[in-house]
Formats: structure tokens, sequence, C-alpha cells
């Protein structure tokens, strides 16, 4: 389900993923499917992680990268999860075929 509001953002993040809602920062982003995608695996991403550790996991993986990188945006663009969903969010069927825990291929590698 895709709920529309602007207070959940910061800075120029228009979408997040709380399971199971999107939230979109604007209506049109609604209509936005690269973006819907890259949320719909964040959704599966969080599914298979039985949501509560998902978030446990993203929040230690993005402290780890942070001291890594010195720089909270570059952590985040590097963390497993996102690189992810920034590599298959153009293709629209991915998720048909992407294999459980795949986000684990993107933990380290550069």
């Amino acid at each position: 389900m895709v709920i529309i509001s602007r207070y959940f953002f910061y800075r120029n993040y228009v979408a997040l993923t709380l399971w199971p809602f999107i939230i979109v920062k604007a209506p049109e982003l609604t209509r936005d499917k690269v973006l819907i995608n890259h949320e719909r695996i964040h959704l599966r991403q969080q599914e298979e992680l039985l949501i509560l550790p998902f978030y446990l996991w993203y929040l230690l993986e993005w402290a780890i990268k942070i001291l890594w990188y010195l720089s909270p945006y570059k952590a985040y663009c590097n963390l497993s999860f996102e690189r992810e969903a920034y590599k298959y969010e153009s293709d629209p069927t991915y998720l048909q075929r992407r294999k459980r825990y795949s986000f684990t291929h993107y933990l380290w590698k550069a």
C-alpha cells in the first residue's frame, strides 16, 4: 500500500518503506515505476528478515559504514539493502526471479 505524506522526509529523500507501507513525499511519485520498484525491493528484504531484524541490521550496517566512509550519505549509498535496490530498481521483473537474501551479495563489494 502506498501512502502520501510529506512529513517523513529529510532533504532530498522522497520515499521510504516501513513494512507494509511505501510512503512517498508527493502524489506524482506514486506513478514513478522505478521508485516504486526500488521500494518494493525493500519490502521483500524486510519480509525475508521478519521486519524488525531488517531495521536492526539496516541501522547497524549504516553505523559501521559511517565509521568506514566518514559520511552518513556515503554510508547510506553503500548499504547492502540500498545497493541491491538501486541496482535492480529499473528491472520490473527482478522480484519474480530474486533469490532470498540477495542483499548479502552487496555487503562488502565495492
